[in-house]
């Protein structure tokens, strides 16, 4: 091996993963007593995928399904998962692909190889996070802080939709009765989570791991 590629490989080895909230120091804060009816958790680095495709073909369809283990999910707003994946709709030909933070790069490697034709799969893990808030009150923080109607009766468990939430774009997905989750963009991660502590003054805010 010569020098250069020593030092290539060294410096490939201390490439250091860094969440969109890392200076946040969250886990200093989970640490701490607190008291409040939301609970606010980073879901960090995970692996994020968009897959884009026509659906209509048969063998696209069967081909991610074989991969994925599950469906992709044709009808609007939906999301399908099991214990690998999450695929979440964005729209008739694009799918957001989540899944345990390192298996992204495999996973993305085993649909190009069995996929052909015309697609397109794009990692974008280091371009987002997800951000999960539950509680008793955090269905009350999410309609102060976004015009779409997130009632249980328009945003069932399993829904997801992209819309604005405190002026960023979000996808926003019920995960259960008082839980949601939100895929936002590193680039808003400062932002909302100030946002996020301000909205949550009023019902207290606490902090998980």
């Amino acid at each position: 091996m010569s020098n250069n590629t020593a030092k290539l490989a060294e410096t490939q080895t201390d490439v250091r993963v860094e969440s969109p909230l890392y200076h946040a120091n969250l886990d200093a804060l989970a640490k701490k007593d607190q008291q409040g009816e939301v609970v606010l958790r980073e879901k960090a680095h995970l692996g994020h995928l968009v897959l884009r495709g026509n659906v209509g073909n048969d063998l696209f369809a069967k081909t991610v399904e074989k991969v994925l283990g599950v469906a992709l999910p044709t009808t609007a707003c939906s999301s399908v998962e099991n214990e690998q994946v999450l695929v979440q709709w964005l729209a008739p030909d694009e799918w957001l692909i989540i899944t345990e933070g390192g298996r992204e790069g495999p996973l993305e490697a085993q649909l190009r190889e069995h996929l052909s034709g015309h697609y397109s799969l794009v990692d974008v893990s280091g371009g987002q996070t997800v951000l999960a808030l539950s509680g008793p009150k955090a269905e009350l923080v999410i309609r102060k802080s976004c015009h779409y109607d997130v009632h249980m009766s328009n945003l069932p468990t399993g829904k997801c939709v992209g819309t604005t939430f405190a002026k960023s774009a979000v996808l926003l997905r019920r995960t259960g009765a008082d839980s949601f989750e939100l895929v936002i963009r590193r680039s808003f991660a400062d932002y909302l989570w100030m946002w996020l502590q301000d909205a949550s003054r009023e019902y207290g805010l606490v902090i998980e791991k």
